[in-house]
């Protein structure tokens, strides 16, 4: 590989997920197109075809990139001196998806089209990140109840990554989701990712706010 040409593929890869993460703020997965992609880029929208093959390898990019930062941010909790409560953990963790929405909703609405229209090579090096978010979730737990069981941690990531696919479209919904609702006569107060991350967490921690 000549000398700079890492750097060049990582700084045009970056560049496309940037683009892709843009587009995904305002349209929907099924909306956006290679095309539409390659129009926000600095080159051509067939250079894309050099560093992805589908516009789905794109976006599970995107998803590996949003748990690389979670990871980033778990670490960062974890490293912090001070001792945390169940509640300051709750609150704590929840904040760490509070900047994740992009992640929460790639997750609850996409992840089997990504997943089934990438490459091999790129769902395992997605699937890797991912088992890394669950060791920097196991690690947290190490570090602010220290008396928590091995059993109890993997009981608690069993329960709380299922947990996360749901997060998103019960936080969130769509103006037509939502005059949906009105006309079936169904009233739901819908909370923000914080608070309903927050409130799970301190109940599933709750026999370590007892010390069992």
């Amino acid at each position: 590989m000549p000398k700079g040409s890492e750097e060049l593929t990582n700084a045009r890869k970056e560049e496309i997920v940037n683009a892709c993460a843009a587009l995904y703020a305002t349209m929907s997965f099924k909306e956006i197109t290679i095309r539409d992609i390659g129009a926000k880029t600095s080159f051509t929208r067939t250079s894309i075809y050099n560093y992805f093959q589908t516009k789905e390898e794109i976006f599970l990019a995107l998803l590996q990139r949003e748990h690389e930062a979670w990871i980033a941010d778990l670490d960062a909790m974890t490293r912090q001196p001070e001792s945390l409560s169940v509640s300051g953990f709750a609150r704590a963790l929840a904040h760490t998806l509070e900047k994740r929405e992009c992640m929460l909703k790639l997750m609850s609405m996409n992840l089997y089209d990504m997943e089934g229209n990438s490459r091999m090579e790129n769902l395992v090096a997605f699937k890797k990140t991912y088992a890394g978010a669950l060791d920097a979730i196991a690690r947290c737990l190490k570090r602010f109840f220290p008396g928590m069981s091995a059993g109890g941690i993997q009981e608690f990531l069993y329960v709380f990554f299922p947990f996360l696919f749901g997060v998103y479209p019960y936080t969130t919904a769509t103006e037509k989701q939502k005059k949906a609702m009105e006309l079936a006569g169904i009233t739901v107060s819908r909370p923000s990712i914080g608070g309903l991350v927050q409130s799970f967490v301190a109940k599933m921690l709750a026999p370590a706010r007892e010390g069992t």
